[in-house]
């Protein structure tokens, strides 16, 4: 009778795209022991679904990677209509505590991650060696923005007010360090920026 065990992907359906959650080939990591000592690995688990943070249309989309080690628990019942249909079945045969049928739960016992949302005492990191995407028709940041680097808007950005702490450039020229040719003395207007 099977219960869990510690497996590692082989393979995968899906590689971080959009789509529905998909299906890992795993191979369990505990080997099988004869009565006189001698091992011998168990073949591989194929097509068993894995597991995604998902309610209705909203999900965490962290696939399985090759090479990745976690979970498989066994149901007690034959679940292989159940995957064809994507919802209730009957059982597709009697076998029961099947290592056929499995389901993956990734996330034990791999290396640290160079890619992650972490949550610590003091705050949230957001962290990616490439970049960080955010889509929607509306992004509201509610509370002061710290930028490190270079802000770079491919269309207008609206502010009741800018305050730079040392410099802010608007149209190349410096907010701090452009003169005004052309002054008069009087009540008139300065002159264009140089």
């Amino acid at each position: 009778m099977s219960t869990w065990t510690l497996v590692q992907v082989v393979a995968v359906t899906n590689s971080g795209g959009l789509s529905p959650v998909g299906f890992v080939d795993v191979q369990p990591l505990v080997s099988q022991v004869d009565g006189i000592g001698q091992s011998t690995p168990h073949g591989i688990l194929s097509h068993l679904p894995y597991f995604r943070i998902q309610g209705g249309k909203n999900a965490v989309i962290i696939d399985p990677e090759v090479g990745d080690i976690g979970i498989v628990v066994f149901a007690d019942h034959d679940i292989s209509a159940v995957k064809n249909a994507r919802g209730q079945a009957n059982p597709g045969s009697g076998r029961r505590f099947d290592m056929a049928d499995g389901m993956y739960f990734g996330g034990s016992l791999n290396a640290a991650p160079t890619q992650y949302v972490q949550f610590t005492p003091s705050g949230i990191n957001v962290v990616s060696p490439t970049a960080v995407t955010i889509k929607a028709p509306s992004i509201t940041l509610d509370g002061p923005v710290t930028a490190t680097s270079t802000i770079n808007a491919a269309t207008s950005v609206t502010a009741p007010q800018v305050t730079g702490t040392t410099n802010v450039t608007f149209g190349g020229k410096s907010g701090i360090g452009h003169v005004h040719g052309g002054v008069q003395p009087g009540s008139g207007n300065t002159g264009t920026p140089l």
